[in-house]
């Protein structure tokens, strides 16, 4: 098939809602400002209109994708944003880098995630949404005496090898106990082996759970615990019409329940 006589149909897609539960501290870096003396030198993102702390979702979708990378072992030969991910890619005669489409078509990684533009066979399934603090974990949070509109300081110290010399430096997180929700994943299906694929989400999802979401992760930050979770269908045919599989379970729960869910997928899907 050409590129020209490529064609793409959606036949629907797989929704993931639910919140996140902060298990200890969560700190996902704003971008480094200006420091003012006496300031605080490691901000969390916030989000600019309501100076409220949220997870961006390039950030959970980047964690995912770095897990599952791992995971199967990918190598992260693509530059991209100071970064290194994988892409399925392959060299012509020329030396020129093209789409290796066999290659892609059996990744566990790329068709969920994306590669970069022109190498991509299909369109990127996965789709994450910015999830924004709870409005009852916000509420409960200004109540609170911390030392930030929302957030913490946690106090670190770095120690000098050689003399033992202590750095103190300041640490601002998402208190442990915050919820942040709606959380929204969107899993777009254009063909039959795209709901096999959606295994490799939830593995993805598994895996966050048992390492750390943010930065300072191997310092006793970002534990997080998916919550309340609901799997919900739209089909092409019926596109209006939602079908749910199942509300308010925690991710063990769902991935207790991942054979009857991957059944029910496929009825819904007529495959």
């Amino acid at each position: 098939m050409t590129e020209t006589e490529r064609k793409i149909q959606l036949h629907g897609r797989i929704f993931i809602t639910g919140s996140i539960e902060i298990v200890t501290g969560l700190h996902i870096r704003s971008a480094r400002r200006a420091l003012a003396i006496g300031g605080l030198d490691n901000p969390v993102v916030r989000d600019p209109l309501t100076n409220r702390p949220y997870i961006p979702g390039s950030s959970l979708k980047g964690k995912l994708r770095s897990l599952l990378e791992k995971h199967y072992n990918k190598s992260q030969q693509w530059a991209m944003g100071g970064v290194r991910i994988h892409a399925c890619y392959k060299f012509d005669e020329k030396g020129n880098r093209i789409p290796d489409e066999e290659a892609y078509l059996n990744c566990q990684v790329c068709p969920i995630f994306g590669i970069p533009a022109g190498f991509a066979v299909l369109p990127t399934r996965l789709i994450v949404r910015d999830v924004p603090l709870d409005e009852n974990s916000a509420q409960r949070l200004a109540r609170t005496r911390t030392e930030l509109p929302f957030t913490e300081v946690k106090w670190e110290t770095s120690l000098d090898r050689v003399t033992a010399a202590a750095t103190p430096r300041q640490v601002e997180r998402v208190p442990a106990g915050a919820i942040f929700a709606p959380l929204e994943l969107v899993y777009n299906v254009y063909e039959e082996s795209d709901v096999d694929r959606f295994l490799h989400l939830l593995d993805a999802m598994q895996f966050l759970e048992d390492d750390y979401l943010g930065g300072l992760g191997t310092r006793g930050s970002g534990k997080i615990a998916f919550q309340e979770l609901s799997l919900t269908v739209r089909t092409r045919e019926r596109y209006l019409e939602e079908k749910t599989f199942e509300k308010g379970l925690s991710l063990r729960e769902l991935i207790v329940k991942e054979e009857e869910a991957m059944n029910w997928l496929r009825q819904t899907f007529s495959w």
